[in-house]
C-alpha cells in the first residue's frame, strides 16, 4: 500500500509536482481576493467619499493588478506568483526552455487569460445573474420573445454548466493523482502546460538575471517609453508580490475568520456577556409573598400585568388607571403608554 500510495506525496520521474502542492498553489491566490475585498469594504464603510470608488470598482481594480502581477512573473519566472511562491514552473513542449526566459507569446498570452481575465469574467456573470434571478423573483412575468427564452433557459442551464466543469476538474485530479495526464487543471491542458519544479540551474539563472539593459542615448523614444513603462509595471508588480509573499498566510487567517462556517465561533467569542441583576432588586426582600405584592396597591396582586418599559408586575387595574392618567412608569418614571401593558398568565391561573 505504502508504494501504491507514494506518488501522492513524492514527485515522479519527470519532476512532476504532488497533488498537494498544485492544490495549495491553487488556494493561494483564492484566498487573497475575499481577504482583499473584506479590507477594501472596511475602508468604504468608514469613508464612502474618499474610498468608496475602490468598492463599486473592486473587481476591475483587483483584475488590472492580478494581470501586472501574474505578466511579471510569467515573463521572468515562467510561472504564476502562486506557483512561483511554491518553487514551480510552467513548461510547455520544449521543456528545456529556461524559467527566466519566460514563456513563449502564445503561452503566455493563454495564461494570462486563463489566470485573470476569465475568474473576473466568471465573477461578473455570477453576479449579473444572481442580480436577474433577484429581478424575477419580485417581477410579473410578461409574454417573452425568443431572446428573453433564450436567457432564462441560459440562466437555468448555468448551474448544470458549472456542475459539469467543476465534475471534469475533479476528474481531471483524480487522473493527475494516478499518472494518467501531466496536468492537474483543464486549464492547464488547454494553455498546452504543464507544472514541474524550478532546477538549480533555473534558481541560479533567475537570481543572477538582470533588471534589464540601461537606457541608452541611441534609442529612440517609443523604446524609451517601453522600457520606462516596462520598468514601471515590474516596480509595481514586485511590490505587489513582495507584499503578498509577507502577508499570505495573515490573508488565509483572514479569510478563515470570516467564513460563513466560522460565524457562530465569532459570536461566541464576541458575543457580550450577561449583565449583573440591578442592585435594587438585591436589597429587595424575595420572599414569594413579597414578589406578589403590587407596587401601587401594596396587595397581592390580581391579574397580573408587566409594563414592558420598565418591566415591573402590577395589577392590571392599578396600573392601567396610573399609566392612563401619568403616561409613565410609577418606579421608574419611564414613558409609557397603555400599549405597553402586557397580560401575564401564569400556571396557577
Amino acid at each position: 500500500m505504502a508504494e501504491r500510495g507514494a506518488h501522492l506525496t513524492t514527485a515522479a520521474a519527470e519532476n512532476r509536482p504532488s497533488i498537494f502542492e498544485v492544490l495549495a498553489q491553487d488556494s493561494l491566490m483564492s484566498a487573497v481576493k475575499p481577504a482583499l475585498q473584506h479590507a477594501v469594504q472596511i475602508l468604504a464603510e468608514s469613508n464612502p467619499g474618499r474610498y468608496g470608488i475602490l468598492w463599486r470598482n473592486f473587481d476591475e481594480i483587483y483584475v488590472i493588478l492580478d494581470l501586472l502581477l501574474q505578466h511579471h512573473f510569467l515573463s521572468r519566472t515562467s510561472a504564476s506568483f502562486s506557483e512561483n511562491f511554491y518553487g514551480l514552473k510552467r513548461v510547455g513542449a520544449d521543456s528545456i526552455r529556461p524559467a527566466h526566459q519566460g514563456l513563449r507569446c502564445r503561452q503566455h498570452l493563454r495564461s494570462l487569460l486563463f489566470l485573470a481575465l476569465l475568474p473576473y469574467l466568471r465573477t461578473k456573470l455570477e453576479k449579473v445573474l444572481a442580480r436577474q434571478r433577484d429581478e424575477d423573483d419580485f417581477s410579473i412575468r410578461l409574454p417573452q420573445s425568443l431572446a428573453q427564452k433564450m436567457y432564462r433557459a441560459f440562466l437555468a442551464a448555468y448551474p448544470y454548466v458549472c456542475m459539469t466543469w467543476n465534475g471534469w476538474t475533479f476528474f481531471h485530479q483524480l487522473l493527475y493523482i494516478f499518472g494518467k495526464t501531466q496536468t492537474h487543471s483543464p486549464l492547464l491542458w488547454l494553455a498546452g502546460i504543464k507544472l514541474s519544479y524550478l532546477t538549480a540551474h533555473d534558481i541560479r539563472s533567475l537570481d543572477l538575471k538582470p533588471a534589464g539593459p540601461a537606457l541608452s542615448p541611441s534609442q529612440s523614444i517609443g523604446e524609451k517609453l517601453q522600457r520606462v513603462f516596462s520598468t514601471v509595471v515590474g516596480g509595481v508588480a514586485v511590490s505587489l508580490s513582495t507584499s503578498l509573499s509577507l502577508g499570505v498566510f495573515f490573508l488565509q487567517f483572514l479569510e478563515w475568520w470570516y467564513s460563513s462556517e466560522n460565524q457562530s465561533t465569532i459570536k461566541s467569542l464576541t458575543s457580550l456577556p450577561t449583565p449583573p441583576p440591578p442592585l435594587h432588586l438585591e436589597d429587595q426582600d424575595s420572599s414569594p409573598t413579597h414578589t406578589k405584592v403590587c407596587p401601587l396597591c401594596k396587595k397581592v396582586r390580581t391579574n397580573d400585568t408587566a409594563l414592558a418599559t420598565s418591566g415591573y408586575v402590577f395589577c392590571y387595574r392599578c396600573i392601567y388607571v396610573y399609566v392612563k392618567a401619568n403616561h409613565r412608569c410609577p418606579l421608574t418614571g419611564y414613558p409609557s403608554e397603555l400599549q405597553h401593558l402586557i397580560k401575564i398568565y401564569s400556571p396557577e391561573g
